[in-house]
This record gives structure tokens, sequence and C-alpha cells, in this order.
């Protein structure tokens, strides 16, 4: 998976949608493999960055868990300790 995609579901507060677009947006990159499409593929770009931007959000509003919501800044400590172990070697 695309290390800048994270995990969404099951936090508190949920995932804004700046964060669902910004998600569908690196996974539209990843799978196209460009970071910036050429005027032929802006709509087609735009347009799949838009529906995945829709069905990631309408998945999260429709996971159901018996987990107890995260806390991000607890999860961003745990992410960068496990950066400085992995960048160390």
């Amino acid at each position: 998976m695309c290390r800048n995609i994270r995990v969404l579901h099951n936090f508190e507060p949920s995932a804004t949608d700046a964060e669902v677009h910004e998600a569908a947006l690196q996974y539209v990159r990843k799978i196209s493999g460009s970071a910036r499409p050429s005027k032929a593929n802006e709509d087609a770009f735009a347009r799949a960055v838009a529906e995945i931007t829709a069905s990631t959000r309408t998945l999260l509003d429709e996971l159901v868990t018996t987990a107890p919501p995260k806390d991000r800044e607890i999860e961003a400590t745990k992410a960068r300790e496990r950066a400085r172990e992995r960048y160390a070697r």
C-alpha cells in the first residue's frame, strides 16, 4: 500500500472530507502512475478522484467496530517512532 495513504477508520474525530479527498487523490496518483495528469487526461483523473472520494466516505460511514476510537496524536507519535527506527538502520 502507498505509504501516503493513512488509515481513516475509527478515529475521534472522524476523518474530514479533506483527508478522504487526499487519500483518494493519492490512490489515483498511484494507480495512474502520474502525480499530475496531462490535459487530455485531466477530466478522467478528476472524475476518478471524485468517485473514489465518494466511495471512501460511504465505506467509512458504514463501517462498524466495537473497538474504542483511536487518538490521532497518539497514532502520529507511534508512526514517528516507527519511522525513526526504520531510518536509523
